[in-house]
């Protein structure tokens, strides 16, 4: 069952840029949560100080296609290393305009520049594609590998951020996440030789990324599946405190977490049969019916089994997602391909932050389980009608 995964790092430098994207990665799950935590240390207003993390989650979903644009076109190092340098500058920025009270309008302008973070997931997974073209099978279980890893990372990296800023001072958790950012990023750019070639002769071709047949139906896809992902932590918070043990709602995601990263690590040691485009289907349908149950939950514990079930249809869904990108897209335009999917996700992970909170005010606790529910039958409904798109794309 292991043995793929070993094969996949058989390459000379592959474990290294594996290892370096996880590091540069990391600060991708402490930056919003750690910004909400400085601001609100330091006095400021919870509605602020989401605003100004959304702020910077949003304009990381916008320019960061456009940095793997810019990748695509002109190769990771040349790119990745003033990007990192201008976001390590806007936190900097940013920590010193919260500390000294600057006007308001600051924390919003350092937030935007600040969404200049260089999307890693995407630059890892095209070194993969790079390495693993030809073997379809081991490109599977990379893709399986950095989905788990991606569970670590936003498992960890809140954990991380909330502890610096409120047990060290209450800048320390963004500015680890600059840290951990430069250094990643340094290390990962050191690794040449395993960077994926600059096709010039491929360059624009079929037009703008989105107009790739079937991304953009990807892309909505992603988003549904990422305001199923956001809501539920939003509803399972909210569930967890309206029966006096809000303190356990950490443990309630990492249940949920967990069946994720399980199931991911299996389905990457399987290799994958059938039309990926039907595969795909299959995820997000298990991802409905799977959520299902949780608008029942009658206490915690059955709560912490059935979040366990939902999150085992999350990782096959994200990694069968990637594969399909790798599909539809040319060599040339992978890394921004993959980003729009990044991003995509993003901005449904903030909708369901929203959406279930408004849920939750208008109808109570048990009703923010209805936000993921109604997202994941969207995201098979996306799916189901578009097959036949998708699939004709898929066989070009």
């Amino acid at each position: 069952m292991l043995s793929d995964y070993r094969r996949i790092f058989s390459p000379a430098g592959s474990l290294l840029f594996s290892a370096a994207g996880f590091i540069a990665r990391l600060p991708m799950a402490m930056v919003g949560v750690g910004i909400v935590t400085m601001l609100s240390q330091l006095g400021g207003a919870y509605w602020l100080a989401g605003s100004v993390s959304a702020t910077q989650a949003l304009a990381t979903a916008a320019i960061g296609p456009r940095i793997s644009r810019l990748v695509d076109r002109h190769g990771q190092r040349r790119v990745v290393l003033p990007a990192m340098a201008v976001t390590v500058a806007a936190i900097c920025a940013l920590l010193l305009c919260a500390r000294y009270a600057a006007p308001v309008w600051t924390l919003y302008a350092a937030a935007a520049v600040a969404g200049c973070m260089p999307s890693m997931g995407a630059l890892v997974r095209s070194r993969w594609a790079e390495i693993h073209r030809k073997s379809p099978r081991l490109l599977h279980t990379a893709y399986s590998l950095e989905s788990v890893l991606d569970e670590v990372i936003y498992v960890v990296g809140p954990i991380l951020a909330i502890t610096l800023s409120t047990r060290a001072w209450a800048e320390a958790g963004p500015l680890a996440a600059a840290v951990l950012l430069a250094v990643g990023v340094l290390l990962f750019a050191a690794q040449r030789r395993t960077e994926p070639l600059v096709r010039p002769e491929q360059q624009g071709a079929g037009g703008g990324t989105l107009r790739i047949p079937g991304l953009g139906l990807l892309v909505l896809t992603l988003t549904s599946v990422g305001v199923a992902y956001g809501s539920m932590d939003v509803a399972t918070v909210a569930f967890a405190g309206a029966h006096h043990h809000k303190a356990l709602s950490g443990l309630l995601l990492g249940a949920y977490a967990l069946g994720s990263g399980l199931a991911g690590a299996v389905f990457g040691a399987i290799a994958p049969r059938g039309a990926i485009t039907r595969r795909l289907l299959l995820s997000v349908g298990a991802m409905a019916v799977t959520t299902a149950p949780l608008l029942f939950a009658p206490g915690l514990a059955a709560l912490a089994g059935m979040l366990f079930v939902a999150g085992m249809a999350i990782a096959p869904t994200l990694i069968t997602a990637m594969a399909l990108v790798d599909r539809l897209a040319p060599a040339a335009q992978l890394t921004e391909s993959i980003t729009w999917i990044v991003s995509g996700l993003s901005v449904g992970v903030a909708l369901g932050y929203a959406t279930a909170g408004w849920a939750v005010d208008a109808a109570g606790a048990s009703a923010g389980f209805r936000v993921p529910f109604v997202a994941a039958l969207l995201a098979a409904s996306t799916v189901f009608l578009g097959l036949p798109r998708l699939n004709r794309a898929g066989a070009r």
